[in-house]
């Protein structure tokens, strides 16, 4: 059984943003960017209440921008998905998570080092440039089960 529903648009939505964010830091990356884009899905609280769709994750607007980049300065974005994206974004959206975004809501790149909370919530680890931060333990404990 999948971790959330999904219809083959939201693979190649998804596989697109992927790709996006983390091509740069190969397969491993993508994966844990589709992490955080399901774990957004799954988790029913904080600044993602009420998003039951792949595409409300990804267009979603924070503070007057969209919570991706890509979706905004996106040339990578709006380019057609590869086959090799789509397989890593079936994986997510299937059973695909792991540390350090098994459990994280955000991710970022700060050109520098990660600091050890980024708006309040602490740091889950660091893939090559990207910093991962899940919720504080107690306010969304909807991504620990999802």
């Amino acid at each position: 059984m999948p971790r959330v529903n999904y219809r083959s648009s939201d693979v190649d939505l998804m596989a697109r943003m992927m790709r996006a964010e983390a091509e740069g830091e190969g397969q491993q990356g993508m994966l844990y960017v589709g992490n955080v884009i399901v774990n957004r899905l799954v988790a029913n609280c904080l600044d993602f209440k009420d998003i039951r769709l792949i595409r409300q994750v990804i267009f979603q607007v924070q503070g007057g921008n969209y919570s991706f980049e890509a979706v905004q300065k996106g040339n990578v974005f709006y380019q057609r998905s590869r086959t090799s994206e789509r397989r890593l974004a079936k994986q997510n959206l299937d059973y695909w998570r792991d540390h350090p975004a098994k459990y994280a809501l955000w991710y970022f790149n700060p050109h520098a080092p990660c600091p050890p909370t980024w708006y309040g919530q602490p740091k889950s680890g660091q893939f090559k440039e990207h910093c991962f931060y899940e919720p504080k333990p107690g306010t969304c404990d909807s991504v620990y089960s999802g």
